[in-house]
Formats: structure tokens, C-alpha cells, sequence
């Protein structure tokens, strides 16, 4: 599926980003390294710390892909559920450990009661969504009242220029590598084309809060480039 239609709908967005996810599983950790210039695990470490697991929690990790945030949360007493869409990256994910369950689905139709989990985090999993506001909806849905939230993700610089730079950059860097490792410059592209999608980190935080959660909270990262989104569930 061609890049220029991939957000059309959000029948497109899912189609294009199952078969994209698939195609990169197997370089998808170091892919993740370079974009982050290697700051990708340090970031995760800080979502773990701030989420504050506690031994006992039912945990649900979404786009879990090969499972860093799950293993994780797991390492600190949870019990983990990770949840990815795309069946390449649970098995790689499974190869690391067995410390989570891992459960292939749809971040727009958890299938999970409500009020299920204690904490639910995830890593470049909101914007990867093909309706952002129906994901939140079902987060909240599965998350027990007083549940928490944590999101690491791309951010979309309010500074036209900033903006425009970044996203320059991710596109050269992003073709160099998708031509590199895949024969294909589109590959990697994608980022900055979802980016640009994107609400940002104030966008996400005012929809957060619009759609019910209560305490958000915006963290940036590598001078605001990337974001820790923090979000409760009223009790």
C-alpha cells in the first residue's frame, strides 16, 4: 500500500501499519536505537520508574512490540499483558522472555473487560492508531477507576521551524534507512508522514482530559523532540 493513501481512512491506517509493523519486526530494535540516538531504553526505564508499578498490578502494555516495556513492568512484581497488533513482533517478543502474556489486537477493540488493569503503558502507540480518540476511549474502558496511563511517543514541535527541521531530518534519515534496509524509502517515512498527522504532546493532553482522564501530565524528552504523556482514571 503506497505512503500518499496510507491515512486516507482508518481502514487504510491499520492495513498500511499491520503490513508496515511486519515488514520491519526483526530490525524493529534497532531501528528504534538509531531514531532515539540510542536514548530509546533510557526513556522506557523513566516510564517504568514514573509509572510507579506496584507487586500484584495487572498491567496491560499496548503496541507492545518486542515487549521492553512489558518485561519491564514485569521485573517490578506486575502481571503484564502485551498487546500488539502485528503477530511477527509477539514472536519476537516471545523469544525474550516469558515473563508477560501476549495477546495479538487492536488497540481500538481491546479484548478486555472494563476495569481490567491497574496501569496501562505504551511506547509509539498513539500515533500508530487509525482513530486516536476510540483507542483513549478503550483505554479508559479496561482501566480500573484511579488506573494510570503512560505514553512514550514522537512529539510534533510547535515551532514551525523546529517542526519543519525535524521532520526533514526523519524523512532524509528515514528513506537513507528503509532504502538501506529494505529496498524500499518509504519504509521509514512513515514516521515523519504519521507525525505530521499527529496532535502533538499538547493535543494529546487535551484530549486525555476531554475524554475523562483526570492528572495529565506532559514530560518532554531530548528538548521536547519526544514526549512522556502521565494520565489517571478518576476514582
Amino acid at each position: 500500500m503506497s505512503l500518499r493513501t496510507a491515512f486516507d481512512t482508518p481502514d487504510r491506517k491499520r492495513a498500511h501499519t499491520r503490513a508496515l509493523f511486519a515488514t520491519i519486526a526483526d530490525r524493529y530494535d534497532l531501528i528504534t536505537a538509531v531514531l532515539s540516538y540510542g536514548q530509546d531504553a533510557r526513556w522506557k526505564r523513566t516510564l517504568i520508574d514514573l509509572a510507579r508499578v506496584q507487586r500484584g498490578e495487572r498491567a496491560l502494555d499496548l503496541a507492545c512490540g518486542t515487549g521492553d516495556i512489558a518485561f519491564a513492568a514485569a521485573a517490578n512484581g506486575a502481571r503484564v499483558v502485551g498487546l500488539d497488533i502485528t503477530h511477527r513482533m509477539l514472536q519476537l517478543a516471545a523469544r525474550k522472555s516469558a515473563t508477560a502474556a501476549l495477546v495479538a489486537g487492536d488497540m481500538t477493540s481491546l479484548p478486555f473487560g472494563p476495569r481490567t488493569f491497574d496501569l496501562v503503558t505504551t511506547g509509539y502507540g498513539l500515533r500508530n492508531v487509525p482513530d486516536l480518540n476510540t483507542a483513549i476511549d478503550e483505554i479508559a474502558r479496561v482501566l480500573r477507576p484511579g488506573g494510570r496511563l503512560l505514553s512514550l511517543d514522537f512529539n510534533r514541535p510547535r515551532p514551525a521551524l523546529v517542526r519543519a527541521a525535524y521532520l526533514s531530518y526523519l524523512t532524509v534519515v528515514g528513506a537513507a534507512l528503509g532504502w538501506l534496509l529494505h529496498r524500499d524509502p518509504d519504509t521509514y517515512r512513515y514516521i515523519p508522514a504519521s507525525i505530521r498527522r499527529y496532535p502533538g504532546a499538547a493535543g494529546v493532553a487535551a484530549l486525555l482530559s476531554s475524554r475523562g482522564f483526570t492528572n495529565v501530565r506532559v514530560i518532554p524528552l531530548l528538548c521536547g523532540l519526544m514526549t512522556l504523556h502521565l494520565a489517571e482514571r478518576p476514582r
